[in-house]
């Protein structure tokens, strides 16, 4: 729900919902067509019940559907599914609530849906990549390239937001990080969006008011572009770790090819879904954040104007709070391995649930007045880049650094600058994505 907007009345939500056939249902993707703040009136409501309600799961084209998930909505639910991964597995998938099949895995079977021992192996490599030294080491590249698309918004004048900025930066460094040349740039950022894309109308070409048709075309539409967008990352990975086996260079790519790790090289699967999940990864959630973050501090001047007043002093709390308010990934899925009771609710072996760290995130329980954007808010324990556990976000210093450089620069050169009108949301059930804001100076 949009910060600082009341909560909607829960039972005028419902003749809503029913009116479009929905009764709460996180399975269809007409409940993700919702406007935002329905939706979190939803999951208030989910959260307020005794118990974690258990959903059926959608159907895919050509995937067994399972026995159905449990919604995990409480702070302290999905912080206790990160804290204990041994019985909460992200094998055999996390980002899917279908168990992946082989042509999936192929392209989407990285370390995000492994356990340890498999998961600390390819985590070491990569975290190299991470640390917080060589982050601050790419510091100048990201402040310039915050400066070149400032240069942008001041000569456009108006625009569209995530284009000209918010998906502008990221890709350019997560490219930049990978040694991905310049000119295949919008390639993989126009891949990563069709693979994030879900069952949203643009991308799949099949339009909301399509009526019983959407339901039967959605999914396979879907499934043919996300394999599609798959094996043309998985393709330019193959050809991009040929030749830095023969010529490294010392970027990401190099590092991942020459990698042994106790005397054990990735095979050419592995490197082809870990280099998709850094590149998606690595431009998504940064975006989906910078867009959210000029709505919010439009739709909240006086937050703006704190901000403005002593940049330095409150840019952390800002980050945090719009990473809160935002949440840009909705949810990620874990297997129970075992029989276990979690908040007085027995779950069994072979289980599925979902943590949604969007519900998490408006917990009453932890944040006092959680609809309210206050960029002083403290403690905010908010779980936007995961619990805590194994699977905590490698790149989220990188992100902080993206996006710290670019309110800098913005609010510094273009303090004028204002989002204008709504956001054009992302249909998607995984990522609170805005494809297009308009800003104006």
């Amino acid at each position: 729900m949009p910060a600082g907007t009341d909560m909607l009345d829960i039972s005028a939500l419902r003749v809503n919902m029913t009116s479009m056939g929905v009764d709460i249902d996180l399975s269809d993707l007409r409940f993700w067509s919702l406007p935002y703040d329905q939706r979190m009136a939803a999951f208030a409501e989910l959260r307020a019940r005794p118990a974690a309600t258990l959903f059926a799961e959608p159907r895919f084209p050509l995937i067994k559907a399972g026995a159905g998930y449990y919604a995990l909505t409480r702070h302290a639910d999905v912080v206790e599914a990160s804290r204990y991964p041994a019985v909460f597995s992200s094998e055999p998938a996390s980002n899917s609530i279908p168990d992946m099949p082989r042509y999936l895995a192929t392209y989407f079977g990285s370390m995000i849906n492994m356990d340890d021992p498999r998961h600390a192996r390819l985590r070491r490599i990569v975290s190299r990549a991470f640390t917080p030294k060589l982050v601050t080491g790419l510091k100048a590249d990201i402040e310039a390239a915050s400066a070149r698309i400032v240069d942008t918004l001041l000569a456009n004048r108006t625009g569209d937001f995530v284009a000209e900025a918010a998906a502008r930066l990221p890709i350019q460094v997560i490219c930049t990080m990978m040694g991905i040349p310049e000119d295949r740039h919008a390639m993989v950022l126009a891949h990563t969006n069709r693979i994030l894309a879900g069952g949203d109308p643009e991308y799949t070409g099949v339009p909301e008011d399509a009526g019983w048709l959407r339901t039967k075309l959605v999914g396979p539409v879907a499934m043919l572009r996300l394999v599609g967008a798959g094996r043309s990352l998985h393709r330019l990975a193959a050809d991009l770790g040929r030749e830095r086996r023969r010529r490294p260079t010392g970027d990401l790519t190099s590092k991942l090819v020459g990698a042994d790790v106790d005397g054990e090289a990735l095979t050419d699967q592995e490197f082809g879904s870990f280099f998709i999940l850094l590149v998606v990864a690595g431009n998504e959630t940064t975006r989906t954040a910078l867009s959210h973050g000029l709505k919010l501090l439009t739709d909240h001047p006086d937050q703006l104007e704190l901000l403005l007043g002593d940049f330095d002093n409150h840019i952390v709390g800002a980050l945090d709070e719009i990473l809160r308010c935002c949440t840009p990934v909705t949810q990620f899925r874990r297997t129970l391995t075992q029989d276990y009771e979690l908040n007085g609710q027995p779950l069994r072996k072979g289980d599925k649930v979902l943590l949604f760290y969007n519900a998490a995130n408006r917990d009453p329980a932890v944040f006092e007045d959680p609809d309210r954007f206050d960029i002083t808010r403290s403690p905010n324990p908010h779980l936007s880049f995961g619990g805590p556990g194994p699977h905590f976000c490698l790149g989220a210093h990188l992100a902080r650094t993206e996006m710290t450089a670019l309110f800098r620069e913005l609010f510094a050169r273009a303090p004028g600058i204002r989002s204008v009108g709504e956001p054009d949301r992302l249909t998607s059930s995984f990522i609170n994505g805005i494809k297009r804001l308009r800003y104006a100076l």
